[in-house]
């Protein structure tokens, strides 16, 4: 018997796959949509104020690696609701950025293709 107290914190080795790449996806589209200035920060600044658009593109562009690769093994439940998230983040993006990349170009689109 181990010495270690027992915690309501799941071992890792229970949570199925999708659950964990599932949660990875939506820590990227969380991070992303406060770059893109599409939400408040806990302390009333606005989203204008934390926007970054260097570091949204670098974001979505991971989500869009991990949503696309992911995508055969996690179920198309799943899988449509973080592309129809991605979707949005990169329709976000280009609203928001003051040069927007030509179709195929933005954050992403490498891998899924031409966003409008």
């Amino acid at each position: 018997m181990s010495d270690i107290p027992s915690s309501p914190t799941r071992d890792i080795a229970e949570v199925p796959a999708v659950e964990v790449i599932t949660t990875a996806a939506v820590h990227l589209m969380s991070a992303a949509a406060v770059k893109c200035g599409l939400g408040p920060d806990e302390d009333g600044r606005s989203g204008a104020e934390l926007m970054d658009l260097d570091e949204a593109r670098k974001l979505i562009t991971a989500l869009a690696g991990l949503v696309t690769s992911a995508a055969p093994d996690i179920g198309n439940q799943h899988a449509r609701s973080l592309r129809d998230g991605l979707r949005s983040l990169q329709l976000a993006f280009r609203e928001a950025s003051p040069y927007p990349d030509p179709p195929g170009e933005g954050p992403g689109e490498a891998l899924t293709g031409p966003v409008s």
